[in-house]
């Protein structure tokens, strides 16, 4: 039921207004996978953060992406609703994304016009400051968007309901693939006022204009929209619900009181038995997602620890591979795997997301001055005093050319082809003639690194490895949040699946810190094996899960007739056990529990009849 005038639209059996959904969160995708194909870079060669610096910043983002679905499901549950919420925090997103691309504009603090910021506090104060308000945005939208498109669906559409959710996440992942696939090209580009740099205000700035799109998308639609009502603080409920159950039950952990079938039915005396039965459904699904974490822990590597690992390989086109797979195994999932599995009576449900490494071409090099005067070197090299050795600095793969300079303005043409991944030192002997026309021959090159020479196409294996477990495993996720979550939750036990990939980053923190493995091998090892052991634990545990139906239940307990049986029920069994309790007049208290008790099972055969 609508909350507000809305025009219901149907178009082949779909309601319009899941159109403006899809688009809005092909757009917002694109924004997020976007921007963040490039974070670890930005982190790496931008702000000048060592590997496992960025590592960790990287994941301590991500999983504050996780956290605060939480805090969504709870405004857009209890206060706001579902549409307001995601208008307002996709403002909130905008204007992250925003600032994130102007924090990477290095002119602003480029006082010199070295093309380095002279003032990298401000960068990295207004990187935070961007991506806390990203990770607000962007998390607390992830629990309602999914969930206000299924409720644009009638109870005879579950079909396409589920059809609607498969869509949905090809949403995802087509947002996906083509944001890492652009954004990285962006970032290739050189831009600035003063000097020409590695362009991430452009790579920064595309997806924050795809999340404008992505909100005046969202707001067209609006008066088509099934908006349904806040149903109150429904998380402060059953966070109140919870612990009355505990402390109820350690209050009557005495022989002598009975006890129930579940350690929520102590909240009966107090609770509505609706929300008992909710709270519980909400507990079984949460309890099963509890393994879940470690599939994260290893799948959010691929924008940290694989995207490093790509950094020392041959090539420069993995990224791409993960959405590519998934726009191809959704649908083979779907039609062909999924149906056979069902024709063997085999019970497995499924949408997922995207993310992938970003590789890119550079060279270190560095410059030795043989000279008694100082010399100036292009390719961001700089001045290079009498006598000394210049710092590394990076370059793109392929064929550099180099200029060297005097003071006097003379000046000699270097050119080297640099192998993905080298690293190289180019010395200036004292003999060195700048201004002869063969004065590139004089200098001197030593092989520091030798170039990469395993290519990155050895990293499809794993990239497909891990798409095809996403597909079975996440697609699951949104679709099965929904389908077990009661009417007023679903929300919330969105928050709940989406709460497993922070605890999947914090994860990677904790042992990524924790374990200081030697080697990076060691530390895949001890990933996979973890997740081998959740894998056996999961399996074990859904075996025994059972399906519920929420729609069911909650009928169930809206019956007239149902409510007062219990409620007697209950009191009965509580007067019987005070009466058992009590020290006087044992006769006319026993004649009382037998009247109470025959007319309790005189209400009970009424009720059956």
């Amino acid at each position: 039921m609508c909350l507000l005038l809305c025009v219901q639209v149907d178009v082949c059996g779909y309601p319009l207004s899941i159109f403006f959904i899809v688009v809005n969160e092909f757009c917002e995708r694109f924004s997020y996978y976007g921007m963040r194909a490039v974070l670890v870079l930005y982190f790496r060669y931008f702000l000048k953060w060592d590997d496992d610096l960025a590592t960790s910043i990287y994941h301590t983002f991500i999983a504050l992406c996780y956290l605060t679905p939480i805090l969504g499901a709870i405004v857009a549950d209890s206060w706001l609703g579902k549409f307001k919420t995601i208008v307002y925090l996709s403002i909130v997103y905008t204007v992250g994304q925003v600032v994130m691309a102007v924090s990477a504009i290095h002119d602003i603090t480029d006082t010199d016009r070295d093309g380095t910021p002279d003032n990298m506090t401000f960068h990295v104060a207004m990187s935070m400051v961007g991506l806390f308000l990203i990770a607000l945005g962007t998390g607390g939208i992830k629990p309602c968007v999914a969930a206000f498109g299924g409720d644009q669906f009638e109870d005879h559409q579950e079909k396409q309901r589920s059809t609607f959710f498969s869509i949905f996440y090809l949403s995802i992942n087509a947002g996906s693939l083509l944001s890492t696939v652009i954004t990285p090209i962006l970032r290739g580009q050189e831009c600035g006022i003063h000097s020409q740099q590695k362009c991430y205000p452009l790579a920064f700035g595309v997806p924050a204009a795809l999340m404008v799109v992505a909100l005046i998308v969202f707001i067209m639609g609006s008066g088509m929209y099934n908006k349904t009502a806040p149903k109150g603080n429904i998380m402060l409920e059953v966070c109140k619900c919870i612990g009355f159950a505990i402390k109820n039950r350690f209050r009557h952990r005495s022989k002598t009181f009975p006890k129930r079938e579940h350690w929520m039915d102590w909240a009966n005396e107090k609770y509505d038995k609706l929300l008992v039965a909710q709270v519980k459904m909400v507990l079984k699904v949460l309890f099963l997602y509890i393994p879940l974490p470690m599939f994260w822990t290893l799948f959010d590597q691929q924008g940290s620890r694989w995207t490093l690992q790509a950094t020392t390989m041959d090539g420069n086109f993995v990224r791409t591979v993960n959405p590519i797979l998934i726009l191809a195994l959704v649908p083979i999932m779907d039609s062909l795997v999924y149906p056979l599995i069902k024709k063997c009576h085999l019970n497995f449900t499924y949408p997922s997301k995207v993310f992938l490494a970003c590789c890119f071409a550079l060279s270190y090099r560095r410059f030795v001055n043989g000279l008694g005067s100082p010399l100036n070197v292009t390719l961001g090299v700089g001045d290079i005093a009498p006598l000394s050795v210049s710092n590394y600095s990076l370059v793109p793969q392929g064929k550099a050319e180099f200029t060297i300079m005097n003071r006097g303005g003379a000046s000699c043409l270097y050119s080297k082809e640099l192998g993905f991944g080298s690293a190289f030192t180019l010395v200036i002997p004292s003999t060195f003639n700048i201004g002869s026309p063969d004065c590139w021959q004089a200098i001197q090159v030593v092989e520091d690194i030798k170039p990469n020479t395993i290519h990155m196409g050895w990293q499809i294996p794993q990239y497909f490895l891990m798409t095809a477990g996403e597909v079975v495993f996440s697609v699951t996720g949104l679709e099965f949040s929904y389908s077990q979550a009661p009417s007023n939750m679903k929300s919330v036990l969105q928050a709940g699946w989406l709460f497993t990939v922070a605890v999947g980053n914090i994860i990677v923190l904790i042992v990524a810190e924790a374990a200081q493995l030697p080697d990076q091998w060691a530390e895949y090892i001890l990933f996979a094996s973890l997740l081998v052991v959740v894998c056996i634990v999961f399996a074990v545990m859904s075996y025994f899960y059972t399906y519920t139906d929420p729609a069911e239940i909650e009928a169930q307990f809206r019956q007239p007739e149902h409510e007062p049986e219990e409620k007697k029920r209950d009191r009965v069994e509580m007067e019987r056990k005070d009466s058992d309790c009590s020290k006087g007049s044992k006769g006319s208290d026993k004649k009382k529990r037998d009247s109470v008790v025959e007319q309790h099972n005189q209400d009970v055969k009424q009720s059956k009849m």
